[in-house]
């Protein structure tokens, strides 16, 4: 008895030993874990939810390798942010803005503004041969955020030393080869592997023409296992074959082409995965970014079916501190020079004044991007990198490589209607470089009902004296109101509305600067030639059946001071807008007999507000007046309708047609409020007031009450040919309504 149980206390001891020391060795064990991110533009989204259940049960990264949009959840994970960090950056971000590379309108500069807002599309047009854009974005703003953020190790270019090691993947355009990326500045690299063909330009790094490693390898398993891992985590985010109906785009069709290999590729490295998840994101495309807040929970739901195996492995981790990682949450840095390399054709004055940075001074990270975009905004720079050099405690040296855009030609195109010019397409050939390096040619050719014109010569000079030439045509036929007494007495006829032929040609040499950043500063001489004509009634003096009002022509000398801060040109939420003009007519030839100097000075100033995200309003005034040279009319100004683009004293106003009130002198005011219902569509309220006539401030009318008024309700559309606007608007006085329709940029 006592020798049986001698031996099961004895077998049982032996029992609980070899337990103790099979538990205490699993305990020794040190798994080294390895993470793989795969691409999948906004699917990787769901690489933040698997993070957040990866490090609630516990488990310890060794190394990350990601490929794409993989490669920049993974870089900024290895910087040190955790996962609810990369949840809340992500989920503040604009991602239309930022992939678009969409360029805030205060980086542009006046003439750059003017651009942006006038043409549809643009395309290279060297050699009279029409190219492509390599990629709709140069995704400018993507490495703007990405230096941002991760600008607490800027210092550090071998990634194997950030907080967790870390590569990735990009292709050699070239050779089609992979490069794995695991030194340098991570910010280049990373914008590298996610230059998602067609979408994002190519990003050069040490003379290799990179894009999306996604072509060549989507899941960097085999790389990661190198390292030295002993398990491998794998979040798979990668498109499964569509079907025909789902394929309703070309960037959709190169996305399955694509998909061919990176699928097949996949059957064998899921087996060299030893925790493998993959996201129910079926419903959702690679650029669904505006339903992130989905693919995250997605992730995060099914890595929580992984959650057993996710603490198993993290019980066999050694608890290690993890290193504390101290961000950069300065929102300025001081910069005590500047370094600019790789430009050739543009001189460093000339892009340090796009810059609008000062060095040995504090500069706040905003008005830094902001720079930058300027730069960009030129459209002469393919690339623009930057690295900050900390040279001593918090002051830095700001190292720019900038990449000369090879192209110097482009055609544009862009189209139009409102009630005044009717329908209208728009040829335009722009050249820059054209005679020197900082000078654009421009050309606009319309047709449609009316043939226009318009050229300019620009040399930008930045905050020095920049000097243009502007020549343009304008004609339209409009059918107005016709109330002259004096003719109608003289006729022995009585005629409601003409038939009017209007025909402007406008020279212009002018010179003018920026100060204080945001004012504009012009002065030039401007030839003007007028033609006012009807074929409704009248005989001329060659028996032709027309009157002629106006042939003319003018020479002026002219001023103009312009401040413009709107956040958007057509459905502005917020800012400033000033413009003021002052034209002195010295001398005139043609049927105008009766000439005398005479001077028009008009302003115009708008303030922009918005009550919340969707409520925005506009609060405008304006005027103008004539001084001397009661006989000569043409010039004076004429109120009435919406959309066109405003030529000569020609002023909009809602609840009159074209042209319908004139004078020497009027005051207009007129208040809009404008709700977007969903993004970029908008319904509006506005009402608008005026007094219009002759010689008002001398006679006192112009405060005597309301001569003319208008109210009325719209909707409108942001497109990329520009907003599409419908208006109507009633007027008390006539007792009628008028409708509006514009379509495009004005031009």
């Amino acid at each position: 008895m006592f020798k049986k149980s001698h031996t099961a206390y004895l077998l049982a001891f032996l029992f609980l030993w070899i337990g103790n020391s099979c538990f205490s060795q699993e305990e020794q064990e040190d798994l080294k874990v390895g993470l793989v991110l795969s691409g999948g533009g906004a699917k990787g989204l769901a690489h933040i939810g698997a993070l957040k259940v990866i490090e609630d049960a516990g488990v310890r990264v060794d190394y990350i390798g990601g490929t794409s949009m993989g490669a920049i959840i993974g870089a900024l994970y290895a910087s040190g942010y955790n996962a609810r960090e990369l949840d809340s950056i992500f989920n503040q971000l604009e991602f239309s803005s930022l992939i678009q590379d969409e360029i805030p309108r205060s980086a542009k500069t006046f003439y750059e503004k003017d651009e942006s807002e006038k043409y549809a599309l643009t395309l290279p047009f060297d050699d009279f041969k029409i190219g492509f854009p390599s990629g709709l974005s140069k995704g400018q703003n993507v490495y703007n955020l990405l230096s941002k953020l991760t600008s607490h190790v800027n210092d550090v270019e071998d990634f194997s030393k950030l907080p967790i090691p870390f590569f990735c993947v990009a292709t050699n355009v070239e050779t089609g080869k992979q490069l794995i990326l695991d030194k340098g500045y991570l910010p280049r690299a990373i914008s590298a592997s996610g230059a998602l063909p067609s979408l994002f330009s190519p990003v050069t790094i040490n003379e290799q023409v990179l894009i999306d490693g996604g072509v060549v390898n989507n899941y960097p398993v085999d790389e990661l296992k190198a390292k030295g891992m002993d398990v491998i985590i794998g979040v798979d985010v990668q498109d499964s074959l569509r079907t025909r109906e789902n394929l309703k785009s070309a960037f959709e069709v190169l996305i399955q082409i694509n998909n061919y290999r990176t699928i097949n590729d996949m059957k064998n490295k899921i087996g060299k995965t030893d925790v493998y998840i993959k996201p129910d994101i079926e419903d959702f495309t690679v650029v669904s970014f505006d339903e992130g807040r989905k693919i995250i929970k997605a992730g995060e739901e099914k890595t929580n079916n992984q959650r057993v195996k996710l603490e198993t492995i993290a019980r066999k981790q050694k608890k290690k501190t993890k290193k504390e990682v101290t961000f950069n949450t300065a929102s300025e840095l001081f910069i005590s020079d500047i370094t600019i390399d790789g430009n050739v054709k543009y001189t460093r004055s000339y892009i340090l004044g796009k810059l609008k940075l000062r060095t040995n001074d504090f500069v706040n990270y905003s008005d830094f991007n902001l720079g930058v975009n300027n730069l960009s905004a030129t459209g002469n720079f393919q690339s623009i990198d930057y690295q900050f050099s900390e040279i001593e405690k918090d002051k830095y040296v700001v190292n720019f490589v900038v990449k000369e855009s090879d192209s110097n030609t482009s055609l544009r195109l862009g189209v139009h209607y409102d009630d005044l010019y009717r329908t209208a397409a728009l040829i335009n050939l722009t050249r820059k470089r054209a005679l020197t390096n900082n000078d654009i040619v421009s050309f606009d050719f319309i047709i449609g009902d009316n043939i226009r014109y318009d050229f300019n010569y620009f040399i930008d000079k930045g905050y020095y004296w920049s000097i243009g030439f502007n020549s343009k045509f304008s004609f339209f036929d409009k059918d107005i109101p016709f109330n002259s007494e004096e003719f109608l007495e003289s006729a022995n006829t009585q005629i409601n509305r003409i038939d009017i032929e209007y025909t402007d040609l406008t020279n212009q040499l002018y010179v003018e600067t920026l100060f204080r950043r945001s004012f504009l500063l012009g002065i030039g001489a401007e030839h003007k030639w007028l033609r006012q004509l009807s074929e409704t009634i009248g005989i001329d003096e060659d028996n032709n059946p027309r009157t002629i009002f106006e042939d003319t022509d003018y020479y002026s000398a002219f001023g103009y001071l312009k401040y413009d801060t709107f956040d958007n040109k057509f459905f502005p939420n917020s800012g400033i807008y000033f413009e003021g003009d002052f034209h002195l007519y010295l001398f005139a030839n043609g049927i105008n007999k009766d000439f005398d100097e005479f001077s028009i000075a008009k302003a115009k100033a708008s303030y922009a507000h918005s009550f919340s995200n969707k409520l925005s309003t506009v609060i405008s005034s304006e005027g103008g007046f004539k001084i001397g040279n009661e006989a000569t009319t043409s010039l004076d100004f004429s109120l009435g309708g919406y959309g066109f683009k405003q030529l000569n004293n020609i002023i909009p106003f809602y609840g009159y047609e074209a042209l319908s009130l004139n004078g020497d002198t009027y005051l207009k005011s007129s208040i809009t409020l404008d709700y977007e219902v969903v993004k970029k569509n908008h319904i509006n309220a506005f009402v608008n007031i005026a007094n219009v006539g002759d010689n008002l401030f001398e006679n006192g009318q112009w405060i005597d009450g309301i001569d003319y008024s208008g109210f009325g309700v719209g909707y409108g559309v942001e497109t990329f040919l520009g907003p599409v606007e419908i208006k109507y608007s009633f007027s008390p006085e006539r007792d009628e309504g008028e409708w509006y329709v514009s379509a495009g940029f004005r031009f």
